[in-house]
């Protein structure tokens, strides 16, 4: 069963375990910079993005919505066509309004439980915090599709960024980062 089937799976008694749980931007940056935010891969690992990722160039893709995934995969399938994953550290990252422990863990659950590879289970970073004042940080005015960012390598300066799938037309632009 894929991810999707799993996340519908949430029932209104689970979604109403949503409450104030203080998730956090580290520290807030001008807009040509992306913010630290704390996350967990979904193999239990604790990471900090883009901190843990410094040793190349960083495509970091946010999805804020379930509906994303399909956008999101496709554009990792673009960048792995093009073996940008040699020359990049690609990581997506769910983001996920502040929930309880127990929410976080039940949600983690289920995403572990649909995505069965372990390399797509280590570059999958689900963050819980405040989507707006994330999206306020990078200027993305609201959820309604992916945001993608590369975050040059050894710091949090974005260096090229845009919105939706990864089209062929910006692979040439990124290549050229590296």
């Amino acid at each position: 069963m894929n991810l999707k089937k799993y996340l519908a799976l949430l029932s209104v008694p689970t979604i109403l375990l949503v409450i104030s749980y203080r998730g956090q931007i580290v520290e807030n940056f001008e807009s040509n910079s992306f913010p630290t935010i704390q996350g967990k891969n979904l193999n239990k690992v604790k990471k900090s993005v883009p901190d843990d990722f410094v040793d190349k160039n960083l495509i970091a893709i946010l999805a804020f919505q379930q509906w994303h995934q399909p956008i999101v995969d496709e554009s990792i399938r673009i960048l792995e066509k093009h073996q940008l994953e040699q020359d990049f550290n690609i990581i997506e990252v769910p983001t996920i309004a502040e929930f309880t422990k127990l929410g976080q863990m039940y949600l983690d659950g289920t995403m572990r439980a649909a995505i069965k590879d372990d390399y797509v289970r280590n570059r999958t970073i689900t963050v819980y915090l405040n989507k707006e004042s994330l999206r306020e940080a990078l200027e993305i005015p609201d959820e309604k599709d992916i945001y993608w960012f590369v975050i040059k390598k050894d710091s949090n300066e974005i260096i090229f960024r845009g919105v939706g799938v990864i089209q062929e037309s910006d692979i040439e632009d990124i290549k050229n980062l590296s």
